[in-house]
């Protein structure tokens, strides 16, 4: 180190987006600082006495330093020097952990109610006792655990002993704001003298025990939060934390990752830790063990072999499945159905343009709207026609028009609902009535927006309750399903209610239209009907509807892929079960055009 007087040979500090290293040098050594950047797998030139490497790399290969001809005259900033040392004891502890599950000193769940305070007052389950007693044997940690295991009430527990354990003095809570009011509900229930709580979004004084913001206001406000952070030793709670699972790739995980090093303990919930395979997780571990957490993931999974992956990072985290739960299974079924003659011809048209733009330009964004389109075309290619809003519902025909002999098959999807209904649709129907008729209330998941207002409307006999972006009460909305034995339908997208609401008591039943390629929506969503509370006799089912020799079908191999990878490395049978599917045949795939008049007559009849 240096004496403070002579210029040091080599200094480290933080750059401005904390998520990488700055090193400087003086002129005099400029090769050497070559030398060493080239050493790291990021090391970039951005001057010539200065070089930048990722903070994941340096913490790394930190060893690498030692290389440095001049280490008596190195410089580290305090904060990166106090990162570094944690970081060395937490590796130290991970690898302790990772050499068994019972390593010595390890926290066990008969010693968590005397860690937690004198102010804690709330009762745990003997799964939640025994995952917090897991989080407390690592500084850091994640909770994998299904929805409706209490991730947060454990959360708050962690946070408590380590309050009385005098290791930090407050708490961000980084979370969706549909996780608003359960961050302030158990805040305020597990304690005798209930926690102050604020949101960022609400008020500039942040003179509180816990401060909750969300991930779309959290790059905005990093800075005002480093401070905060820095004032007192802090904790840092990423719930859902799948948003930032882009890591340093995404606004959301640069935010995260720039923050967490100033925190002196971090965590991290969320029930789909990776729901596009390892590198989410390695994103996420990446937070919680900056230098290592990511190395441990790509390490484990990097033979093929996940059911050692498993194994090898189960110590890492924790989690309580449905089966430790005690919820009754989860019946979940894929109906396939058939195209009609002019929209099978629409589709494939369709498909043949967009294949010849996707194979002049691989562009990930260009090919991201090339697969929402077909996604469209395979519901019903009339939603690619824009509206007169974005909300206006597809108006479809009853009893449906011949189709003219003559027409383009432009001028044909112009009017495609005058001819045909989308299968579907139809196959929706047919699930929803024969529900209804049992006093089965269902849920339905699309995921545009005018296929949400075309349902709410082909379903209009039910008196449904929708929620989409654009829903102005969407409170009442839930409401009114849950108590209203009229409404004996919900539609809504995965992207707006798929985390964060229960519908478990009222509803057991969910059809998806359409399913994207986000395996993490997926999961979340059928968590809204099939989590804590179930009773044993309870039967919940779900249906995927899939038109045959469309994208629908890449979907469910890509889905059916990413759930087999997560339910391994998780080591849950029964996310792994997700990924195979039971076919079953379609209920309306023989209704006559005739039939079908009739069953939405016989639903309009009851509007």
């Amino acid at each position: 180190m240096t004496n403070g007087k002579t210029p040091p040979s080599l200094h480290l500090d933080f750059s401005d987006t904390r998520t990488k290293v700055t090193m400087r040098t003086l002129p005099e050594y400029r090769n050497d600082l070559v030398q060493l950047g080239a050493r790291f797998r990021t090391g970039t030139q951005i001057d010539p006495l200065g070089i930048s490497v990722d903070l994941e790399d340096l913490l790394g290969q930190l060893g690498q330093l030692a290389t440095w001809p001049h280490g008596s005259s190195v410089k580290w900033e305090d904060e990166l020097a106090e990162l570094v040392r944690g970081n060395v004891a937490d590796t130290n502890a991970v690898r302790k952990q990772l050499s068994s599950a019972q390593a010595a000193g390890t926290v066990q769940a008969d010693d968590v109610a005397g860690l937690l305070g004198d102010d804690w007052i709330a009762d745990l389950r003997d799964f939640q006792l025994r995952d917090i007693a897991k989080l407390l044997s690592l500084n850091h940690g994640a909770n994998f655990s299904v929805p409706g295991a209490g991730k947060t009430r454990v959360a708050l527990a962690v946070y408590a002993a380590q309050c009385a354990a005098g290791a930090v003095k407050r708490l961000l809570v980084v979370c969706p704001k549909s996780a608003y009011e359960s961050w302030e509900f158990e805040s305020a229930a597990c304690f005798a003298k209930p926690l102050r709580t604020q949101l960022v979004e609400r008020s500039d004084d942040w003179e509180t025990d816990v401060l909750i913001i969300n991930y779309e206001r959290l790059s905005k406000s990093a800075s005002a939060l480093a401070m905060w952070l820095k004032a007192a030793p802090s904790m840092m709670i990423l719930d859902e934390a799948h948003r930032m699972k882009l890591g340093t790739r995404g606004a959301y995980g640069t935010a995260c990752m720039a923050l967490g090093p100033l925190a002196r303990r971090r965590l991290i919930l969320t029930g789909t830790p990776a729901p596009n395979g390892a590198k989410d997780l390695e994103s996420l571990m990446g937070f919680a063990w900056p230098g290592q957490g990511q190395r441990q993931v790509a390490s484990a999974v990097a033979g093929g072999d996940l059911s050692r992956a498993s194994t090898v990072l189960r110590p890492l985290f924790a989690r309580t499945t449905k089966l430790e739960l005690g919820l009754p299974p989860m019946e979940t079924k894929v109906r396939y159905v058939d195209m009609p003659r002019l929209h099978g011809q629409i589709y494939d048209s369709i498909v043949g343009k967009e294949a010849g733009v996707a194979g002049r330009d691989n562009d990930l964004g260009r090919l991201g709207k090339t697969a929402l389109r077909l996604l469209m075309a395979a519901t019903s290619p009339a939603l690619l026609i824009p509206g007169e809003s974005r909300y206006e519902p597809l108006a479809y025909q009853l009893p449906p028009l011949d189709i003219p002999e003559n027409d383009s098959l432009g001028a044909l999807l112009r009017e495609l609902p005058a001819y045909e209904l989308s299968p579907k649709y139809k196959e929706a129907a047919a699930i929803v009535a024969a529900n209804a008729a049992r006093g089965r209330k269902t849920l339905v998941w699309t995921t545009f927006v005018r296929s949400l207002t075309t349902v709410h409307q082909l379903f209009a006999a039910y008196q449904p309750a929708v929620v989409h972006g654009g829903t102005i009460d969407r409170v009442a909305e839930l409401e009114r399903f849950q108590n209203d034995p009229d409404c004996m339908v919900l539609v809504s997208n995965p992207a707006t209610l798929g985390e964060g609401i229960s519908l478990h008591q009222v509803c057991h039943d969910a059809v998806y239209v359409d399913r994207d390629f986000a395996a993490g929506r997926f999961l979340q969503s059928l968590d809204r009907i099939h989590r804590l509370g179930l009773g044993s006799d309870v039967e919940t089912r779900v249906t995927v509807l899939a038109v045959r020799g469309t994208i629908d079908e890449v979907v469910e191999l890509r889905l059916a892929a990413k759930l087999e990878f997560m339910g391994k490395i998780l080591d849950d049978a029964q996310v792994q079960q997700l990924s195979d599917l039971e076919e079953e045949p379609s209920v309306a795939s023989g209704l006559e055009p005739s039939d079908i008049q009739s069953l939405l007559g016989h639903l309009n009849t009851h509007r």
